[in-house]
């Protein structure tokens, strides 16, 4: 007799083939769930920068297309006093595929755990780290929203977003996950505050100090349109459709990449070492926090470095801010930096200028990016396009977040140039390898490919594809899937 099968009650808003695969995967591990008690889906997308990147954190503008590459996440209340979590993901990155926590581990006499106990309890075992992106979401929503569990939570993770790609594989597992446990447990979150939720999260559990462009785009995103982000801290601005004379598309340079990584997090602090600088010489008031941290009263830039002009920055500050700063001397002259997520380590040297310098120049280029991607597009404006991503590579790359993969990528681009349909390609996200995102004439996919083959033969890496769009969580809702 054939056994009962999970099926959705309540589908998905987008219900594409990959929904389609995870009801079959969910019916493959049928022994991991409570035969009678329904299991809420929450869908995320990854995301491909276009343009703003590691700007993010500076309050800049950023343009961000959400990819059809998604996470899904299946919840299911359970009697038992624990968090099982299972990830179909977890032997490709030679981790263990089951991670158990007690709830009393996470909240004791409903006072949830700190940030900083959560973070040494969940990284403690490196194979089982990555359920801190389940974990830390629920924390933050006990934490944050006042969440009571007087439940177990069954938990199962499939994504098709590649990690260490550049394309945050990361913020859609969190998302994806948040938009389950809100449905679960019918906590209603609009897409932003789902986002910061979930940014505090990674940044304060997981550990890793991301800006907020990637939850955003994983919650808000809209299909085939850029996701315009004002990081300041996360102000959605109407989102910009692409022409149809143009496509997106990312190419995997091979090279692991991961936010958590110390060019990502050095860079970071040099830009807001740079920011204390800045406010120091302009005369605002600064008072000391603590744990090496400073309030700034900022009523002229508001605390973000993006609206510094460039002209101010060339002809007021930029000789006053020196190229490399060590951590000691900073922190001795400084009192510390107004970033709560880093900190500044005395025995080490950061480089100043540059990190600082690029999101000033790099809100600028977004601002005019977008402009002329509302115009009709004509050859200059695509040629302009293509030499505002060119720029944008070059300054990655001169604030060390650059890799010898993605160069060559962004060079092969380049070389074939709009003869063959391509105007532009820079690095994504946190830069230091990873994606490279090329802007292409529509049809264009045969360079695309034979560039992907000609850096697979150079290389001898993988030169992955990515390219489509979805709309991000608040758009797909929660699913609803019973047995019978």
């Amino acid at each position: 007799m054939q056994q009962p099968r999970w099926n959705f009650e309540q589908p998905l808003t987008y219900t594409p083939p990959a929904v389609d695969r995870f009801l079959a995967l969910l019916n493959r591990h049928a022994d991991f769930w409570q035969p009678n008690t329904p299991i809420v889906v929450g869908r995320a997308p990854g995301r491909l920068d276009l343009m703003g990147g590691i700007a993010d954190y500076s309050g800049a503008l950023v343009l961000q297309l959400p990819l059809d590459v998604a996470a899904l996440v299946a919840v299911q209340p359970d009697p038992q006093p624990m968090l099982t979590i299972f990830s179909t993901n977890a032997r490709e990155l030679d981790a263990e595929p089951l991670a158990l926590l007690p709830l009393d581990a996470l909240a004791r006499a409903d006072q949830p755990l700190s940030y900083a106990a959560a973070h040494a309890l969940l990284s403690a075992d490196p194979r089982r780290s990555w359920a801190a992106y389940v974990a830390g979401v629920l924390l933050v929503l006990q934490r944050e929203r006042g969440l009571r569990i007087d439940c177990g939570l069954r938990v199962l993770i499939h994504s098709d977003v590649p990690p260490g790609k550049g394309v945050s594989s990361s913020a859609a597992l969190e998302v994806a996950a948040m938009q389950a446990l809100c449905g679960s447990f019918d906590l209603p979150l609009n897409g932003r505050e789902m986002a910061i939720l979930c940014q505090k999260a990674e940044n304060l559990v997981v550990g890793a100090p991301c800006g907020v462009m990637d939850q955003m785009t994983a919650a808000c995103g809209e299909q085939d349109r850029l996701l315009a982000l004002l990081c300041q801290p996360a102000e959605l601005l109407p989102s910009v459709v692409l022409p149809p004379e143009v496509e997106v598309w990312g190419i995997d340079s091979g090279i692991r990449h991961t936010v958590s990584g110390s060019d990502y997090g050095s860079v970071r602090v040099g830009a807001f070492m740079g920011y204390r600088i800045i406010a120091d010489l302009a005369g605002l008031t600064v008072a000391p926090l603590d744990d090496g941290r400073v309030a700034v009263d900022d009523r002229r830039w508001h605390g973000y470095l993006a609206n510094i002009t460039p002209s101010e920055w060339e002809t007021l500050y930029r000789d006053h801010v020196p190229e490399t700063l060590d951590g000691a001397a900073f922190l001795a002259r400084y009192g510390g930096s107004t970033d709560p997520v880093t900190r500044i380590d005395p025995q080490r040297s950061y480089a100043v200028r540059q990190p600082t310098a690029h999101p000033i120049y790099e809100h600028q280029r977004v601002r005019l990016f977008r402009s002329l991607l509302e115009c009709q597009p004509t050859t200059e404006t695509l040629h302009l396009l293509g030499e505002l991503m060119y720029q944008s590579h070059a300054s990655y790359g001169a604030c060390g977040l650059g890799s010898e993969g993605t160069d060559r990528l962004v060079a092969l681009v380049r070389e074939a140039g709009a003869d063959h349909g391509l105007y532009g390609a820079k690095i994504t996200g946190g830069g230091s390898g990873g994606t490279v995102a090329v802007l292409a004439r529509r049809g264009a996919i045969e360079a695309i490919r034979r560039i992907a083959a000609q850096y697979e033969r150079e290389s001898g890496r993988r030169a992955l594809l990515l390219g489509g769009s979805s709309s991000g969580a608040v758009a797909c809702g929660t699913g609803r899937v019973v047995r019978g």
